[in-house]
């Protein structure tokens, strides 16, 4: 085995003993089921690309290896991508479908919000199965009855960065961005659409001003146990206190 191969096996072995000390922390109640989600968001997402890259490298031709090692960046890119695509269902645990009432009146409206609520749990459930293009079709559908929805603004934002940055389509990357911006304008107080755009920030060349500021009011903002998780490593990075 390569060093490279070793060293990502090593990662790997880690980051499965590191899941595994959070399951017991939370069967010990020493974890609360937020904290314990990120934490496990976090390494699956960073174990499949561990395991993308060693499958690579596996299969590589030694006259390939200096390729394999020039696309490690972009792997890095693609595994905040990944992470954030699993962490939507953690950010946004919280939204519940509305419940239908009695009253005739507003009965338009009501059936409006029901089906919103239904294509944002058929989103997250999407997410949660890897089925990131029905996800997105979901969303998109959210976004064509209330253009203000900032769930959907949010997560689409995310997944359209996440195929931009994989495919390094600019289009599609800057439309993500766009999204998010949306997001954070129209809730400006919502920690979560905050946090994906600080990390988008974070993640893009010559953003590291931008970022450090959408981070340092992510914080003011009071943000849960498993938002600051997943923020904790993009903090200490850009020496922000947690």
């Amino acid at each position: 085995m390569s060093r490279d191969a070793q060293m990502l096996a090593d990662e790997i072995a880690l980051r499965e003993a590191s899941l595994a000390d959070a399951s017991r922390e939370l069967s010990a109640g020493e974890l609360t089921r937020e904290a314990y989600e990120a934490i496990e968001a976090r390494e699956r997402a960073a174990i499949e690309v561990a395991r993308a890259r060693l499958e690579e490298l596996s299969h590589a031709a030694p006259g390939q290896a200096v390729r394999v090692r020039a696309r490690k960046k972009r792997y890095l890119v693609v595994a905040v991508v990944c992470f954030a695509l699993v962490l939507g269902v953690v950010l946004w645990a919280a939204v519940s479908p509305r419940q239908a009432g009695n009253s005739i009146t507003g009965s338009l409206q009501l059936g409006r919000a029901q089906k919103i609520q239904q294509l944002l749990g058929e989103a997250q459930a999407d997410i949660a199965n890897g089925n990131v293009v029905a996800a997105l079709a979901a969303y998109r559908q959210v976004l064509a009855i209330d253009a203000t929805n900032v769930q959907a603004l949010t997560q689409s934002g995310w997944l359209d960065f996440s195929a931009g940055s994989s495919d390094r389509d600019a289009a599609l990357t800057t439309l993500g961005v766009k999204y998010l911006r949306e997001a954070v304008t129209l809730a400006p107080r919502n920690p979560a659409p905050r946090l994906y755009y600080a990390i988008v920030a974070d993640s893009t060349p010559g953003n590291r001003a931008l970022a450090k500021g959408q981070f340092e009011v992510f914080l003011a903002l009071k943000p849960s146990l498993g938002q600051m998780a997943i923020a904790k490593p993009f903090l200490k990075q850009l020496g922000l206190r947690s």
